[in-house]
């Protein structure tokens, strides 16, 4: 039995994955996006540990709920910074058949052997990832989020060789993500997957803001307009999202 560094949990999650979802949210981030607007997740501290024993107690009184499609989603902050608590969750909910779910923006990847074993473990019990992409100009990455995408974008690939199931989801901001250079670039970059079965816009929204206000925080896109209904579909257009 592991402990989870909790967030929330929310219990009939519709936007998470297929179906009606337990959604799970960890704390801890390494990236630091400009249009976060979970910034109360970047950071850890030791006042919510539940045990996976105890949160899949929490989830198994929803199963009805679920039906065939529904199940668990682990959110963030990043949640394979918890990797051991995943692996210990994803595995016991495979004892009650459930359908397990990360969202991730894949940014712990690595090859180095100490992670890749235990990402490996962690896809036999994993049924599907939603994947960030954030941009794909690595350079534009960087300034958005502190962090490069070369491993990120690795990850994808490590994910498509091992035939998982993959959602790919985009936020659009107005003047950061939205051109044509990056939105062609992701396309390009997903063609040639196989395992990619949906490809989602979310668009930029401010809901967050006041979160920055009471934790200190600059919110540096104040004067960014949230897409519009045009801007939206012209996104999908390029990504060839039906």
């Amino acid at each position: 039995m592991s402990l989870g560094n909790i967030h929330s949990i929310e219990t009939f999650g519709a936007v998470d994955g297929p179906g009606i979802r337990f959604v799970i949210f960890l704390k801890g981030c390494n990236l630091r996006c400009k249009y976060c607007h979970n910034p109360d997740t970047w950071c850890y501290n030791q006042a919510n540990l539940i045990s996976s024993d105890e949160l899949l107690k929490k989830a198994l009184r929803y199963k009805s709920y679920w039906k065939n499609v529904g199940g668990i989603t682990v959110s963030g902050g990043e949640p394979l910074l918890q990797i051991d608590f995943l692996i210990d969750l994803f595995k016991k909910a495979k004892e009650f058949n459930i359908n397990t779910c990360i969202d991730t923006s894949l940014e712990p990847f690595s090859a180095d052997s100490n992670f890749l074993n235990k990402f490996n473990d962690l896809l036999n019990y994993t049924d599907l990832f939603l994947v960030d992409i954030k941009h794909i100009d690595p350079i534009e990455h960087i300034k958005l989020t502190t962090k490069t995408n070369t491993n990120i974008l690795e990850g994808i690939k490590y994910l498509d060789s091992h035939n998982k199931r993959m959602w790919i989801r985009h936020v659009l901001v107005p003047t950061l993500t939205d051109s044509y250079l990056n939105l062609n670039g992701i396309y390009e970059f997903i063609k040639p997957l196989k395992n990619v079965e949906k490809v989602e816009i979310l668009p930029y929204h401010t809901f967050g803001v006041y979160k920055y206000k009471e934790l200190n925080l600059v919110y540096q896109l104040e004067k960014i307009k949230e897409p519009t209904e045009e801007d939206i579909f012209k996104a999908k257009k390029m990504l060839h999202i039906d």
